[in-house]
């Protein structure tokens, strides 16, 4: 089997954020979020990245990101593209977005046969958490159905500067993931955290909970799986909601564990993640970084040592 490559998804618009935050600067030295996770993922082992993006970006991407780095590591480009559907299915002429975060990563299947990691660009993850996933994928390669997942502790995960979507996780004393629930307005309160789900009502969740921030660990076959997903989806979910309705990757996930397909062996990670949701973020997470920095984690050029 080929070795653990990571993919990256950056094919996204920041909705909330206003722009293309995968490739906006997060300290002086112009350093983007996702460097920190290429670098982190380098010093781990991997030595593949795979970018998922939108073709229109390809030349603003490479110039922004891939050329720095691929003198460094194995850089791929794969598009994520509306017209990217099941065969013998037609496009939906209203639809403009893309289908979601599993539609993403089915567009790696003609090129991935090895294990994989899978991140959002934009998200900053720490270095445990590539470590951690990149020893697992080693040890599992030959089989097929073992997965795993980085999870954070919720309260890690939180910004003051407004609600945030999270999957928050039930695990087995195997440690095992049993399910996710997606909580779309959760905020951090004086006594760690809460959720509503009526926008008046909150309900306390420790802040100790597991959380997912979709750093996933697949071994190839869930490729053969997420395509069969997207399929149902495109044929039966797809038409209830034509603009807006998306497969999400933790679903199809949470479908294989609740039919005996696949385990997803959780790994935790003390790190704190963050990531640029609102503008308002920005600024802590340049004093974040410029911490990492000054404390020597990362070096002042990210590559000057490499």
């Amino acid at each position: 089997m080929d070795k653990p490559v990571l993919v990256i998804m950056a094919a996204g618009m920041g909705s909330r954020y206003g722009g293309l935050k995968q490739i906006d600067k997060v300290d002086d030295e112009g350093d983007k979020i996702i460097d920190f996770s290429i670098y982190d993922a380098k010093y781990a082992g991997f030595s593949k990245i795979i970018f998922i993006i939108k073709k229109e970006n390809l030349e603003l991407f490479k110039e922004a990101v891939g050329d720095a780095v691929s003198a460094h590591i194995e850089v791929e480009y794969v598009f994520q593209e509306l017209g990217d559907i099941p065969e013998g299915e037609h496009v939906y002429e209203d639809r403009t977005k893309p289908y979601g975060t599993a539609h993403a990563v089915r567009s790696v299947r003609n090129v991935v046969q090895g294990p994989f990691a899978v991140i959002n660009a934009d998200d900053f993850y720490g270095r445990e958490a590539f470590v951690k996933i990149y020893e697992y994928l080693e040890s599992v390669k030959d089989q097929t159905g073992k997965y795993c997942m980085v999870g954070f502790k919720l309260g890690n995960t939180l910004t003051e500067n407004g609600s945030v979507s999270r999957g928050l996780c039930t695990v087995d004393d195997k440690g095992d993931l049993v399910d996710i629930v997606e909580r779309t307005r959760i905020i951090e309160t004086n006594e760690g955290a809460a959720y509503t789900e009526n926008g008046t009502d909150y309900i306390p969740v420790s802040a100790d909970t597991m959380t997912s921030m979709n750093l996933w660990g697949f071994t190839p076959d869930f490729l053969t799986e997420v395509d069969k997903e997207f399929t149902r989806f495109y044929k039966e979910d797809l038409p209830k909601n034509i603009e807006k309705a998306e497969c999400y990757l933790p679903f199809v996930v949470d479908e294989m564990i609740k039919s005996g397909k696949a385990s997803v062996r959780v790994l935790g990670s003390d790190d704190k993640w963050f990531g640029v949701t609102y503008k308002e973020d920005k600024e802590y997470v340049r004093n974040r970084i410029k911490e990492l920095k000054d404390a020597g984690v990362y070096p002042r050029l990210l590559w000057e040592d490499q």
